[in-house]
């Protein structure tokens, strides 16, 4: 009978987006080694792996971009320098693998894709320094892995461990700028139903507030000694505060009526009746800091002209991960996987 079982569960196959997260935390605890000069090992919450180089840390992330889209180069340089920016480090480095569709590849598609890389590369001052590029059979649309590397004083390392009870949660931004904006780029029909007008303002939130957390997380940092920051990508904000209470090994209570929510967002989710806590949130940044730090953090950030909003408290463990709806604490919604995916996979409006 055990047999039985366990052969059923090799045909129970996951559906696109993350693996869940406690097969994927089994997976890196069973197959991730010790290494001496590791400093940061694979697990979630863990935006990206530190390694001790020298007089200062390596910081190094990869992250593909899969889904379809116009702007494929300038995502996978962003979403991976997030990573670097997170774990207090600067991103120095950038190399890119891409994977080309058979039949559907031409000289300017490439140089396409390589003109955005180069160009975001610029912006953050990114030295775009190597990778891979080939046509593969199979493909429909174009994929691009990216891998950062960046650089880190030793004593700047931000790791979720450093957090306390006590600490305060400050989000910045909103969620959920990139689903929102992504949406609106890739179901362009929408502006029969909300408006061309309305359409444009989503699309153009990739680029305001847009999607980088660079400058957050330096100001955050300039100001106060930060315990931890994370991106809430994939699965939304709900399961971004999941991996780092898991990272933590922590309880939080987070307070629904001060976490930030676009006015199109909110439209949008609506329209297409999604959860804004599930839908893809880069573009924001959760940043955790001692409470008597955090009100500065906010100010700071508010004065450079970037929303930020205290939106929890770091509890214990044993109180689990919670949400307060008008008065009443519930458990934080758990999501099987992003919003945008079951709105791609046609399984809500």
């Amino acid at each position: 009978m055990k047999e039985n079982l366990r052969d059923k569960r090799k045909f129970n196959f996951y559906p696109a987006g993350k693996l869940p997260i406690p097969d994927l935390a089994r997976l890196l605890a069973h197959y991730t080694h010790h290494d001496p000069n590791l400093i940061v090992s694979p697990g979630i919450g863990k935006d990206a792996t530190v390694i001790s180089f020298g007089d200062k840390y390596l910081v190094a992330k990869t992250d593909p971009i899969t889904f379809a889209t116009d702007q494929i180069g300038w995502y996978a340089v962003h979403i991976n320098a997030n990573d670097i920016a997170v774990m207090g480090g600067t991103p120095r480095w950038f190399l890119a693998t891409l994977l080309l569709p058979e039949g559907k590849t031409n000289q300017q598609i490439v140089e396409g894709i390589l003109s955005q890389i180069d160009k975001s590369c610029r912006e953050i001052g990114v030295v775009l320094c190597g990778g891979h590029t080939e046509i593969t059979y199979g493909l429909d649309r174009p994929l691009v892995i990216g891998h950062m590397l960046g650089e880190i004083d030793k004593e700047k390392l931000v790791i979720p461990e450093n957090i306390r009870l006590g600490d305060k949660i400050i989000l910045t931004k909103g969620i959920a700028i990139e689903g929102t904006a992504l949406i609106a780029r890739e179901k362009r029909e929408l502006a029969e139903v909300l408006g061309e007008e309305f359409v444009k303002r989503c699309q153009q939130l990739l680029n305001s507030p847009g999607i980088s957390i660079l400058r957050e997380a330096r100001l955050a940092q300039e100001v106060a000694p930060i315990h931890a920051m994370h991106d809430p990508t994939e699965g939304g904000l709900a399961t971004g505060i999941q991996e780092l209470a898991m990272a933590a090994q922590t309880g939080m209570i987070m307070e629904m009526e001060k976490i930030l929510i676009l006015p199109e967002t909110v439209t949008l989710c609506r329209t297409l009746k999604l959860d804004p806590l599930g839908l893809l949130a880069s573009g924001a940044l959760l940043i955790v800091t001692a409470s008597a730090e955090a009100p500065k953090v906010v100010n700071t950030l508010r004065k450079a002209g970037i929303p930020a909003e205290i939106i929890g408290t770091i509890t214990e463990k044993e109180r689990g991960v919670k949400l307060n709806r008008e008065g009443k604490l519930v458990d934080l919604p758990v999501f099987s996987r992003d919003e945008v995916a079951k709105l791609f996979a046609g399984e809500v409006a």
